[in-house]
């Protein structure tokens, strides 16, 4: 099976892409075939409407909290409401989840969903810092409009399967809460690059990355991006392939899983 792990971003250029894993699947071992760097949103929109079979893990919120998608007055279900963000442009799409917080209490301006609390990850509603708000505008409809299969959220094309990764819930359980990343250069420290072997050694050893029941062969080189974003993109393929494996039982994820929000795949989240 081809595995792909995306680690995305919500402006991607050449000197910012989506960074892209791609790899086979056999006998419970993820192989790498290569990096590729997509520049643009169109190499992305090629990406999806590439052929299958296939599966992805992509590390982006697919999905808003119910919470929000019920205040503001959105359809609950996944595809009507990402049609009207799709039809936005970036402007009003910042505009109308700023006029969502300006007059709420301090605390509840920005919600989480339910795997969110679970993962600590930020909420699909930040625009600033981590601004994955702007991922989930940028990428949701796009997943959308190319009707790939997308677990518990969007019934699509079975042979482009795409699911929810995060490589911040894996790298945790490696090292911990240090650091292993950065795109400023001063701040690309010999500390980070141990940190990101340490997590490649793992996730590459025999025994594999704990619970998830794959091995990766992989280049060791992937540990040497200081941006971390193919090693990110690796643990995004590793994600995806074990959905794979447990494609039968609802590719790992949560049977009672809010259609609504989604869920990230990964085996510490079930």
């Amino acid at each position: 099976m081809r595995v792909y792990g995306l680690d995305f971003t919500s402006a991607p250029r050449p000197r910012k892409p989506i960074t892209c894993f791609e790899g086979v699947f056999e006998d419970g071992c993820l192989r790498q075939q290569r990096l590729a760097m997509l520049d643009s949103f169109r190499a992305f929109e090629a990406f999806l409407n590439q052929p299958g079979p296939w599966i992805a893990g992509m590390d982006f919120p697919f999905a808003q909290s119910r919470r929000f998608v019920e205040n503001i007055g959105w359809p609950r279900v996944w595809s009507e409401y990402v049609e009207i963000v799709g039809g936005m442009d970036r402007p009003t799409f910042r505009a109308t989840l700023e006029d969502y917080k300006r007059d709420r209490a301090p605390g509840d301006k920005e919600h989480h969903r339910a795997v969110d609390h679970l993962a600590k990850s930020i909420s699909p509603q930040k625009l600033y810092g981590v601004p994955v708000g702007l991922m989930f505008f940028e990428g949701a409809p796009r997943l959308r409009r190319a009707g790939v299969h997308i677990p518990g959220l969007n019934d699509g094309d079975p042979t482009r399967v795409v699911v929810e990764a995060y490589p911040g819930v894996v790298a945790r359980r490696l090292i911990g809460r240090r650091s292993y990343k950065s795109d400023t250069r001063k701040k690309q420290t010999a500390a980070l690059h141990e940190a990101r072997r340490e997590m490649f050694q793992v996730v590459t050893s025999e025994y594999g990355a704990p619970g998830f029941d794959v091995t990766v062969k992989a280049d060791a080189a992937l540990a040497d991006d200081p941006s971390g974003d193919s090693l990110d993109a690796m643990i995004c393929a590793l994600q995806a392939a074990w959905a794979w494996s447990r494609r039968d039982a609802g590719f790992g994820l949560p049977p009672d899983m809010d259609p609504v929000e989604g869920w990230i795949a990964d085996p510490a989240l079930v």
